[in-house]
């Protein structure tokens, strides 16, 4: 048996009117509603009662109205009649809702939501250290952000920049902290103080925006290490130059994947098991600790040494260099999921 069919999605438009102009609505239909109880007191006065002079003005009626609107009244002018009593209780009630749900309503969208907002911004950006900016939440960027988590990040320690409001709630569910903005802008990278973030992931989705985006970033952030996402073979150069640590192609390791399954499944499960957090091993990057300085690669009591870097050189398991680790050098190794010096 099928389950219940999903809810169509719903579409979103962001209000692209100015504020006066929102609040001015809202003022219009307000007083549409309190002239529209105006008028029907106005033609139904013979159903109302003054007891003060037992006449029925239309400073009476504004005042009655009014009264009746915004509190429960004071009994000098009261309906005595079955229509103007059902008229009060059934119109004038909800209208008296109305206009209170209105006004608070107002007050909370432009007054109380952005002093809330900018006082839980200040308190977020003060406790942003060492986190990882994810600027585009698309399919790459998504993946990203959840194998970071499997791999063991705080998700509040990730924090998304995404344009479209659908994106940015899918990463809020995730746990991330969220910026809904435009990633190539200086201000939208300094809110989310990516000067102090350990790296930033760009995958924007297009491989000109997301070279912009590095552009900013890098001028922002001079020392973050930012991984780009670049499509075209022909602007990997370029995003190297607009200062990207890292350039991942995924159509050409795509490619490099399925060249390599042609002869034989395992060389491709196994780069696959080596770069997901679910596999049964990892690849860690690390700077060679003290203890280690001195003996060879090979000796490594973490795991499995397959490439040193030194100097801007790289050297591999098989190389000379790889006799004697040096204390600057930076290493990459094999080490099992669970593996104690996994990082």
């Amino acid at each position: 048996m099928s389950g219940p069919r999903p809810r169509p999605p719903t579409l979103r438009r962001a209000p692209t009117a100015p504020v006066w102009i929102q609040i001015g609505w809202r003022v219009l239909f307000v007083l549409g509603l309190i002239g529209t109880a105006i008028a029907v007191h106005w033609f139904d006065r013979e159903g109302l009662r003054d007891t003060v002079d037992g006449h029925i003005s239309f400073t009476d009626i504004i005042y009655f109205t009014m009264i009746s609107i915004t509190t429960t009244g004071y009994g000098d002018i009261s309906p005595v009649t079955d229509r103007a009593r059902l008229f009060d209780a059934l119109i004038v009630t909800p209208i008296r809702v109305f206009v209170v749900l209105i006004f608070v309503g107002t007050a909370y969208s432009f007054v109380i939501r952005r002093t809330w907002d900018k006082w839980r911004m200040s308190i977020i950006q003060r406790r942003l250290e060492n986190h990882v900016v994810v600027a585009g939440f698309g399919t790459t960027g998504r993946e990203a952000a959840e194998e970071l988590i499997a791999r063991g990040r705080d998700p509040a320690s990730i924090v998304v920049i995404d344009c479209l409001a659908e994106r940015v709630a899918e990463a809020e569910a995730l746990g991330c902290t969220v910026i809904q903005g435009d990633a190539s802008r200086d201000s939208t990278l300094e809110a989310v103080r990516l000067a102090r973030a350990q790296s930033a992931i760009i995958a924007p989705g297009r491989d000109d925006t997301a070279i912009l985006v590095t552009l900013t970033a890098r001028h922002v952030a001079p020392d973050v290490r930012l991984s780009v996402i670049i499509r075209a073979e022909d602007n990997e150069l370029l995003a190297r130059q607009a200062g990207a640590t890292t350039v991942v192609n995924p159509v050409s390791f795509a490619g490099l994947l399925l060249a390599g399954s042609c002869q034989g499944t395992r060389a491709t499960e196994y780069i696959t098991d080596l770069a997901s957090a679910a596999g049964r091993v990892q690849l860690v990057e690390r700077r060679v600790r003290p203890e280690e300085a001195g003996r060879p690669l090979s000796a490594l009591a973490t795991g499995l040494g397959v490439r040193i870097f030194r100097g801007g050189q790289t050297y591999g398991f098989w190389e000379p260099e790889a006799q004697a680790l040096a204390p600057d050098d930076i290493l990459v190794e094999i080490v099992p999921s669970e593996a104690p010096g996994r990082r």
